[in-house]
């Protein structure tokens, strides 16, 4: 039950925290709390009205507050970085060893390539589960083949061809040890395509200061009945989620869409990104796009927010923003 307090809304099992077993606590108070956060996107921390015990998974992972003699409390920016609840492949972050790139830059050892689903997520707005997972050469790459000819793809991504084209393609992705492959999907069915990057050993790392840990990503949506804003506010800030939370040293997101690609621009304004300059590619004019992990967990970024929030110094554009890929 959540009922109206003060300083804080009340949430409160059927029974007391201190005579709720604790392992049952742990598998309902989260999901009681992701239902509570997701249907009131206003609130910001509830109260648990009492003390956890000790062993609390929330209080062991940082996630709620329990100051000596108060109730424990739940913060929403910090229950979104729990990174249990969204990723279906966690792991711990690995030990820092540096090495070199085959062109020279130093950076960290990155982890092994995810297998299968690595993140899901229940879209209230749609009713249906949005979920990532790690591309396979050859389960996808029929798939892949026809949204890349697609022509509202094509115009920005520019790798049409046939069967083999692609098949070279994505396993040169699946064997760049900076890059991931991802398959978006709503309730299973796959619609987009996701290039996730470590951002020091990528093109972009050259135009500003890139750190250690700082991700990237490239996006196609390849079914056009899956384009629209009820469909972007979806999967775009499920993509930024899925990568703050799949390092926890990951404080920014970079993006560099094409100059001309004005309606995604517009999206990664709605969805939080700031544009911090243009950037010349030898292949394209791009602009630079950055977000801050804590921009993106204070300001709960994961809501859709209306149009009128839209940054004023995003390009115009009519009608609905489409999220066509970018390269």
């Amino acid at each position: 039950m959540l009922e109206p307090a003060a300083p804080l809304p009340l949430l409160q099992p059927r029974d007391d925290l201190d005579r709720t077993p604790p392992a049952l606590l742990d598998l309902h108070l989260p999901a009681a709390l992701e239902a509570v956060f997701a249907l009131r996107p206003d609130l910001a921390a509830v109260s648990l009205g009492g003390a956890l015990p000790a062993g609390s998974a929330l209080l062991a992972g940082g996630i709620a507050l329990q100051p000596a003699g108060q109730p424990a409390t739940v913060s929403r920016e910090l229950f979104w970085q729990w990174d249990r609840l969204w990723l279906t492949d966690r792991r711990d972050p690995p030990p820092s060893q540096y090495v070199f790139s085959k062109d020279g830059r130093r950076h960290p050892r990155r982890p092994p390539k995810p297998v299968g689903t690595v993140y899901r997520r229940h879209i209230p707005w749609l009713d249906q589960a949005f979920s990532l997972r790690a591309m396979d050469v050859e389960r996808d790459l029929a798939t892949v083949n026809r949204w890349m000819n697609e022509p509202a793809v094509a115009h920005f991504w520019q790798e049409t061809g046939d069967l083999e084209h692609h098949r070279r393609y994505l396993a040169g992705v699946a064997a760049d040890p900076h890059t991931i492959g991802l398959i978006g999907c709503l309730d299973e069915r796959p619609f987009c395509y996701v290039e996730a990057y470590w951002a020091k050993e990528d093109r972009i790392a050259p135009f500003y200061d890139a750190a250690d840990h700082d991700r990237g990503w490239h996006v196609l949506v390849g079914e056009p009945a899956l384009r629209g804003r009820p469909f972007l506010t979806a999967w775009m800030p499920g993509v930024s989620h899925y990568l703050f939370l799949d390092d926890c040293r990951t404080q920014r997101l970079v993006i560099e869409p094409r100059i001309d690609n004005r309606r995604m621009i517009r999206s990664l304004h709605r969805c939080g990104y700031a544009s911090l300059k243009e950037i010349q590619f030898p292949h394209k004019r791009a602009v630079l796009g950055l977000l801050m992990r804590e921009r993106f967990f204070d300001d709960a970024l994961w809501i859709p927010r209306p149009d009128d929030d839209v940054d004023a110094h995003a390009p115009a554009s009519s009608g609905h923003s489409l999220a066509v890929p970018q390269s």
